[in-house]
């Protein structure tokens, strides 16, 4: 519900309203009974007649509708039924004392709910959080929960940004999902879109201009950020991202590819959200962050305001992934192209950047900017996530495409990185389960386009059509679900507890644990496959061979002790450590 009693004076009625600045007559239907609204000079329309806690409701937009309202706080028929009006002051929270803990000592789990648990849902995801304790979890991501279309999908097809999917929980069920994260002592982040809406649902192009042809981005129309009534197009959204923080409690917000956020005004949205947060913040005495996704490498987005940057908190580092994956898989496909080399992941992790200002194969360009005077807990590391997985054309984990020994030497890279570590669902014992895209469209027509638009995605990757599941298949998205039991399985159970080493080792010391990129040093082999990093007191010494080496460690003062090794058979000697295939040791 548009509720614009923060709009008004004080005393005043509170009022609802929605934003329709070309209609000639707005009407407000509760049960079926219509009410006329009055017009604004901003292009609002408003009524005192504001429909009880779960009462439905929708617009009639010059005879035509009925349309839901774009600011729907919860839509329990889906994105095309009519809006439901959601009281967020009925929930009682218990959570007055809690503070989050700062991002840069922190470890993100990203999961999606409809397949983190067989349920798929808010109620369900809680039931697993003990899990996430034990392995020293501290922030949980969501991937959108925004209503989209269907019962199931990614999310990222949002139509209702303000309303929690419906097949995933009742909306108060999120906040108690959130409630009990935060009694557990975990904050909560939200990854939201605010580049496109999803083609289902997607109404606000009836109330206003919210979208322009000037630019367009690979879902359509770009988001009216910078053209004429784009103050109410950027309210609406920013709007948006208050309500989530305010009114459900997340400790944070991930905003899904900025690079296509088109925005030429004086002050980019992304700096106005940024400072926005920072006045909630200040107001409700919480910690709040935001991270973004980019693939600008532009260390602008996450630079203070007072240095004219737009202020976000951290941003997800594309580099690091890649540097990583096709180093350890040796793909060279797509965009992997610019990487593969252990040169390229020594430029990451000393630099924060692999391509800050260099030729990039893949995009036939000079791309990115430096950012090495910036600390590594500005950016998110990580070895697999949403996209990296199902992104692939049958959703292959790194689980499926390495062998346990070099899982193992991928986590501590990522751990012992100068980066923030996140982690991809079941990542941490290894899942055999994909992640898939999956789609449950109604729509035939947009669910054949969906079939070929998925096949066109991999064409620069050469991955044979046959492999690519339907995405409308329900059996696409049942086969992304979790299976918990394999964790105590092998080799399953031997990763997971590989993965609790390696946490744990980076909760003990503080050298593994510090964001000074510039202080990394690294020596490598690249004919031999050999790398050693070293940070602080501790040296990390990689054999990415598949065969037996012997390595010679620096000439530092070192005790010559090893706090952890991959494999049973690794052997030191004076400086010379005898490493088997694939494998990792960390001394002092």
């Amino acid at each position: 519900m548009s509720d614009l009693t923060t709009r008004n004076k004080i005393n005043q009625p509170p009022e609802l309203g929605v934003w329709a600045p070309f209609a000639h007559n707005v009407e407000l239907s509760i049960d079926r009974k219509s009410l006329t609204m009055s017009p604004d000079s901003n292009g609002w329309w408003k009524t005192e007649n504001i429909p009880a806690h779960g009462q439905d409701y929708s617009f009639m937009l010059d005879g035509k509708g009925p349309f839901p309202d774009p600011r729907s706080a919860w839509q329990p028929q889906g994105v095309n039924g009519p809006s439901r009006r959601l009281d967020h002051q009925r929930f009682k929270w218990s959570d007055k004392r809690w503070q989050p803990g700062p991002i840069s000592s922190s470890l993100i789990y990203e999961l999606h709910i409809g397949t983190f648990t067989h349920e798929g849902t808010f109620k369900a995801a809680a039931s697993r959080l003990d899990h996430l304790l034990e392995l020293g979890v501290t922030h949980v991501e969501l991937m959108p929960v925004a209503e989209f279309s269907g019962e199931y999908g990614w999310g990222y097809d949002g139509a209702s940004l303000f309303a929690p999917h419906h097949a995933y929980g009742h909306p108060e069920e999120l906040k108690e999902l959130i409630d009990t994260c935060h009694q557990r002592g975990l904050a909560v982040l939200l990854d939201v879109v605010y580049n496109h809406l999803g083609p289902v649902g997607n109404y606000l192009p009836r109330f206003g201009p919210y979208f322009t042809g000037h630019y367009n981005t690979p879902w359509g129309d770009a988001v009216n950020f910078d053209g004429p009534h784009s103050h109410e197009v950027r309210r609406y959204f920013i709007d948006n991202a208050l309500m989530w923080l305010r009114d459900y409690h997340f400790d944070g917000l991930r905003i899904d590819a900025v690079h296509a956020i088109f925005d030429t005004s004086a002050i980019h949205f992304l700096e106005q959200l940024s400072t926005e947060v920072k006045e909630l913040e200040s107001q409700l005495g919480r910690h709040l962050i935001l991270i973004a996704e980019s693939d600008l490498n532009d260390p602008r987005i996450i630079r203070s305001r007072e240095t004219g940057g737009y202020g976000l908190d951290a941003q997800w580092n594309e580099d690091f992934h890649h540097a990583l994956h096709a180093l350890l898989t040796g793909e060279k496909q797509g965009y992997y192209a610019d990487f593969g080399s252990i040169d390229h992941l020594s430029r990451v992790v000393s630099r924060n950047f692999s391509c800050d200002g260099c030729y990039s194969v893949f995009r036939k360009k000079i791309h990115g900017r430096p950012a090495a005077d910036l600390s590594g807990h500005k950016f998110i590391g990580c070895l697999q996530n949403h996209d990296q997985v199902g992104n692939r054309a049958a959703g292959e984990r790194t689980s499926h495409l390495l062998t346990t020994d070099q899982l193992k030497i991928g986590a501590a890279l990522v751990f012992t990185s100068p980066f923030i570590p996140m982690l991809f669902q079941g990542e941490e014992w290894g899942a055999s389960t994909p992640f898939l895209y999956f789609t449950s469209h109604n729509d035939p027509e947009l669910a054949e386009a969906v079939r070929q638009g998925r096949r066109r995605e991999f064409s620069s990757f050469d991955w044979p059509q046959e492999d690519i599941p339907d995405p409308q298949d329900p059996d696409t998205f049942k086969a992304s679900k979790l299976n918990w039991d394999e964790r105590n399985l092998d080799p399953h159970r031997q990763i997971l507890d590989w993965y609790k080493k390696i946490i744990g080792l980076r909760r003990l010391l503080p050298d593994l644990s510090n964001g000074r990129s510039h202080e990394v040093k690294v020596e490598f082999d690249e004919e031999q496959s050999l790398l050693i990093v070293i940070r602080g007191t501790v040296i990390m010494a990689y054999n990415l061979a598949s065969r037996e080496q012997t390595l010679l460690l620096p000439e530092i003062s070192r005790k010559g002790k090893i706090l952890l090794a991959s494999h049973e058979k690794l052997f030191l000697e004076g400086r010379k450590i005898q490493m088997p295939a694939h494998s990792v040791a960390f001394l002092i």
